[in-house]
């Protein structure tokens, strides 16, 4: 295949941000994408075949018009934007940007990462309920708790109820040291980080105790009926299939529901469905109802998190063929 060159024009003061810290931007399309990239004053030009030279020109215009937001480019920014280029998909990078759903207390912007979370996001204001299913790292729980709070504030509903299963204490709190508080606070730690992120603390204690928002375990949602709040799962994949029953059979009139879960790391016995699991099967063709699937493109922590899921997933996967294959070989030795 033919060698070509493309010349890019960027302004000179957004060359730092697009090359990164020790040209390490760059140094990551070309290994990439397997190309030179060579920058002459405010030229940038690209070396290799069509294809790829082509992938590379729209990856660094993405990246250009990130730098011209004044926003970050961090590595998680350039494997995306990359991957993208790759399914040819690069030019709809701008779109992520377009919606903020809320502010942190330090200013920052809150809002989709990826096409999977962006999608996410959608579902979660044109369904009554959406189950958000992925790995650890894709923001499932956090822009839940942005919406969540975006919609508080805005007074679409009157107060906001978050939960999850104390699974790791069977749900059985009594022989943990301390009052009912200290027993279920740390499962409902990271629940209260999001929560303190993006409202800050004050305004949490303040809305806490005129209880308009309310952090408590799976069990405590039992016999109540939740009006006009928003309500939030999570950590669904550690229910019974009673339990999710009990829980989405609570909500009432004016509330939107999201149920978060990775069915990758189950807490319960081996011997125990996933309620998360049923519900799939048995909800799959309600209308309402909404299910995203994230997957480890969606990872928006650190870079080796998105590695870490991807290299269980191959494991994972190969560990079911060889089950299946065995279970197949058992089969037929006892048909002869």
């Amino acid at each position: 295949m033919s060698v070509i060159e493309n010349i890019i024009n960027i302004p000179g003061e957004y060359i730092k941000e697009i090359f990164g810290q020790f040209d390490y931007n760059i140094r990551k399309i070309e290994k990439t994408l397997h190309v030179s990239v060579l920058l002459r004053d405010d030229e940038i030009k690209i070396i290799g075949n069509e294809v790829e030279v082509d992938r590379a020109r729209q990856v660094i215009y993405a990246l250009y018009e990130i730098a011209q937001k004044h926003e970050p480019i961090d590595e998680q920014k350039i494997n995306y934007i990359i991957s993208l280029s790759l399914s040819e998909k690069t030019e709809s990078y701008s779109e992520l940007d377009k919606d903020i759903i809320c502010h942190t207390m330090n200013g920052k912007p809150v809002k989709a990462k990826t096409h999977g979370q962006k999608k996410y996001v959608d579902d979660i204001d044109n369904h009554m309920i959406t189950f958000g299913i992925g790995p650890a790292g894709t923001g499932k729980t956090y822009l839940a708790m942005a919406k969540a709070i975006t919609a508080f504030k805005n007074n679409e509903v009157s107060r906001i109820i978050l939960t999850r299963p104390a699974i790791e204490a069977g749900e059985n709190l009594g022989f943990l040291p301390g009052d009912l508080q200290s027993k279920v606070d740390p499962y409902l730690r990271p629940l209260y980080d999001a929560l303190y992120q993006i409202m800050g603390s004050e305004q949490f204690i303040h809305n806490s105790e005129k209880g308009l928002i309310e952090v408590a375990p799976l069990a405590y949602m039992r016999g109540r009926t939740l009006d006009n709040a928003f309500i939030i799962l999570d950590e669904a994949q550690n229910t019974t299939s009673a339990q999710m029953k009990m829980f989405l059979t609570r909500i009432g009139f004016g509330s939107k529901v999201i149920v978060t879960g990775d069915l990758t790391q189950k807490d319960l016995k081996y011997d125990i469905t996933s309620g998360l699991e049923v519900a799939i099967k048995v909800l799959k063709n309600v209308d309402d109802i909404a299910f995203v699937y994230l997957t480890n493109e969606d990872v928006v922590r650190h870079p080796l998190v998105q590695k870490i899921v991807k290299a269980y997933e191959v494991y994972e996967s190969k560990k079911s063929k060889n089950h299946d294959r065995f279970k197949n070989d058992d089969k037929n030795k006892k048909g002869r």
